[in-house]
Parts: structure tokens; sequence; C-alpha cells
């Protein structure tokens, strides 16, 4: 039973590891993700018989981070701005998982695909929902469109703190603040269009 736990922990540690690194580098070797994690190759390939078996066990990793923090943030509560800044915190430990995962074309093809990004959606596109009811959010942006605009800003985000471009105290506000300056439903005209008491320019 001890030596069950220490196993447990281990590749927890390799897990972790791996991440840090590959959400520095995504072209990382296998052999740098076992110097990365303290162990030697082999011991790598015991746990994880290649790299496609290392990805799919870190796309586990980043769905159970990312629904914990669904869970945290609470998606039912109050105004759904004020959840969607929520969630944005609370997933922004595992942001740099995502933006890596989000790379990995083959993780989202065929008929393998983790059921696991279906529920985080759903979830996702339910209070973007919540908001368009609730008379917060643009209704001629759909859920599904605003679901993957968060999950692009989430992954480049990530990338810009760890390339050192962005601050990382600043990841929360930038992305909401992105976010929401689209989603948020206005009453003033945008720009591009004439105010009702303007008359239109005829065309010569």
């Amino acid at each position: 039973m001890v030596y069950s736990c220490l196993m447990a922990v281990d590749r927890d540690h390799v897990l972790r590891s791996a991440a840090a690194l590959l959400t520095r580098r995504a072209t990382a070797t296998m052999d740098e993700v076992a110097r990365a994690a303290g162990i030697s190759r082999a011991t790598l390939h015991r746990q994880f018989a290649g790299r496609d078996a290392l990805v799919r066990a870190l796309e586990s990793l980043g769905i159970a981070e990312c629904e914990a923090a669904l869970d945290a943030a609470r998606l039912d509560e109050g105004p759904a701005r004020d959840a969607v800044h929520r969630l944005v915190r609370e997933i922004e430990p595992a942001a740099g998982l995502l933006a890596f995962l989000y790379t990995e074309n083959q993780l989202f093809e065929g008929d393998g695909q983790n059921t696991g990004w279906t529920r985080i959606d759903d979830r996702i596109a339910a209070l973007f929902r919540r908001g368009q009811e609730s008379g917060e959010f643009r209704i001629d942006l759909t859920p599904a469109w605003l679901t993957e605009a968060l999950y692009g800003l989430l992954a480049s985000a990530a990338w810009a703190v760890s390339e050192g471009r962005v601050a990382a105290k600043d990841f929360t506000r930038m992305t909401v603040e992105l976010l929401l300056g689209g989603a948020l439903r206005r009453d003033e005209p945008r720009r591009d269009e004439p105010r009702h008491d303007e008359p239109r320019r005829e065309e010569s």
C-alpha cells in the first residue's frame, strides 16, 4: 500500500514537471521532460509509453483542473459578468497547461476526443447564455463563440506571461477586460452604425 502511494505521488510530480516544462517549451523532448522531473528516460517511459501517452495524461490533468476552477468560480451566482471574472481568476493557475493543450490538435479530432472538454464547453456556454438572458451580454454573439473567444484569450495571455511580455499580475484583468469589452451589451450604437436621429447618406 505504501509503495502504491509513493508511485502515485511520483506520477503526479512527473506530470506537473512535464506541464511546467511544456507550457514554456511545447517542443520539449521526452529526454528533457525526464530531466525536468529529475528521473531517467527509462523511468519516464515506464509511466508513459511515449509523448502521446504523456500528452493524454496531461489532458486529463488539465480537464480536472479546469472543472475544479469552474466549481470554485460559482458560475450560477450573481451577475454573469462577475462570474466571468471569477472564472478567469480561478483558471489562471492552469492557463499555461490549457494553452499547451490548445495546440495539440490530435486531442480534439476523431472518436477519441475526451468528453471532458464537452462538459467544460457546456458549462461555460451556459454562463454566457445566462448573461444574455439577463441582458448583460450581447445576443448577436453566440455562447459557443464567446466560449471559444475565452479559450483563445486565456491561451494568448498565458503565452504572453510565459514569454515575459505581460506581467503575471495583469493576467486576469487583461483577459476579462478584453473579453467583456466585446461581449457586454451596450445601448449606444457602434461607430459604424448611424444614429436613429442622423439621416443616412444618399449614394450618388
